[in-house]
């Protein structure tokens, strides 16, 4: 099974760096779609989480919210012009960042409670890999949250492009590629509104 969109890191980065001054303002009105996501997490205080692919931050004032003063928010990127537009958005309040790769994360085993990716998987040049490595960083019983503030055939028009049978975020794509990288996919959401997968780490 192929994805198309996925790229060396170096191609992600270039293509992230170019558009990173003005993400935010290209798509103003997602934070509510962001907050809505995180709260799919249940979170609770003083938990640890991590936004994977963060980006500028968009969702990580709602983590921060979700799991209070006490807990933990980490965003992790791999690149710099991203993380650079999360800290002038002043959402380095709300997190520790990280320069890093999602597929090779800094963190120890079962470090985590959950994961938060926004439009990550399209951009992972090994899915697998990828989701195998937050999978050894959250403990048994966390959870992971696939987002994206529009579901896949909006976003597929939005690019010109059909959606095609190999799409990774299909669920019967999805859901037997989670499985082998240890996670159990509970919920499965792709309307025009919103592209939501929830899945918990098995052990």
């Amino acid at each position: 099974m192929t994805d198309h969109h996925a790229d060396r890191p170096q191609d992600v980065r270039a293509f992230f760096a170019s558009r990173a001054a003005t993400w935010d303002t290209k798509f103003p009105d997602d934070g509510p779609a962001y907050a809505a996501g995180v709260a799919e997490l249940g979170l609770q205080e003083g938990e640890r989480v991590l936004d994977a692919g963060c980006g500028t931050g968009r969702a990580l004032p709602a983590l921060r919210a979700a799991v209070g003063p006490l807990g933990t928010v980490l965003g992790a990127d791999l690149t710099p012009e991203m993380l650079e537009a999360a800290v002038r958005a002043g959402r380095d309040r709300d997190a520790a960042l990280l320069l890093a790769d999602v597929s090779r994360l800094p963190l120890p085993d079962t470090a985590l409670d959950a994961v938060f990716a926004a439009g990550l998987l399209s951009h992972l040049p090994d899915s697998s890999g990828g989701l195998t490595e937050l999978a050894r960083t959250v403990r048994p019983g966390g959870r992971l949250a696939l987002f994206h503030p529009i579901g896949r055939a909006a976003l597929a028009a939005r690019k010109g492009r059909p959606i095609t049978p190999d799409d990774l975020r299909a669920e019967p794509n999805l859901r037997p590629l989670l499985t082998s990288c240890g996670w159990d996919l509970i919920r499965y959401e792709d309307e025009d509104s919103r592209y939501l997968a929830l899945a918990v780490r098995r052990g």
